[in-house]
């Protein structure tokens, strides 16, 4: 706030909690004020989350691998059908703007020249879950509330997929793990496969 940002009122709202006292939920426009700003920045890692400022996970080196591994993947299978971006930001909500790890956005590019992209933009999330599994689990009422059809957590610890669908208002519907000797499918390109092998660090 000492930059001189002005927040309105009607950009938080006051909640009660189990203390007795108010809990004050951030916006989303209230926080991309705070960004634009400079009051955040890369080097803070958060991520404004059900309107609390949540502190993002550092990433590690078979973390970063992942995510070039999964680039590389949807590069080969999907080329421009697709907008592959990594831990840039999404407007699930009036109150969460989170920063998955990676999401599959709907062409074109120019479509997020003056806004970050929605649900309705979103072809698929994936988080992946090295130290974080529990929390990216979490995750997944959000996601389905908001309509994201399909939601995956790389489970780079056990060498697995969850694969998330059928969003509805209480989470999703189905719920099914790949193993790494399987493929799994898109729901947005049904003919399309992926060998989860191909998604994970190779076995020594």
């Amino acid at each position: 706030m000492a930059v001189g940002l002005e927040i309105k009122e009607s950009t938080i709202v006051s909640e009660p909690n189990s203390n007795g006292g108010d809990l004050f939920r951030l916006s989303v426009s209230a926080y991309d004020k705070m960004v634009e700003q400079g009051i955040f920045n890369e080097d803070d890692r958060i991520e404004l989350w059900d309107g609390v400022l949540v502190r993002m996970s550092p990433k590690g080196i078979r973390h970063s691998n992942a995510i070039r591994r999964i680039d590389h993947q949807v590069d080969s299978l999907l080329g421009e059908k697709v907008i592959f971006t990594a831990q840039d930001p999404i407007r699930l909500d009036d109150f969460s703007e989170p920063e998955p790890d990676v999401v599959l956005l709907v062409p074109p590019i120019e479509k997020y020249d003056a806004q970050h992209p929605g649900p309705e933009d979103i072809y698929l999330i994936i988080e992946i879950a090295d130290t974080s599994i529990e929390r990216d689990r979490a995750k997944a009422a959000k996601y389905a509330s908001n309509g994201i059809a399909q939601y995956l957590i790389l489970n780079l610890n056990n060498s697995e997929v969850e694969d998330y669908r059928e969003p509805s208002t209480d989470g999703y519907r189905t719920k099914r793990t790949y193993m790494a000797d399987e493929t799994i499918g898109l729901v947005a390109f049904p003919d399309i496969k992926i060998r989860v092998c191909d998604l994970l660090p190779k076995t020594r």
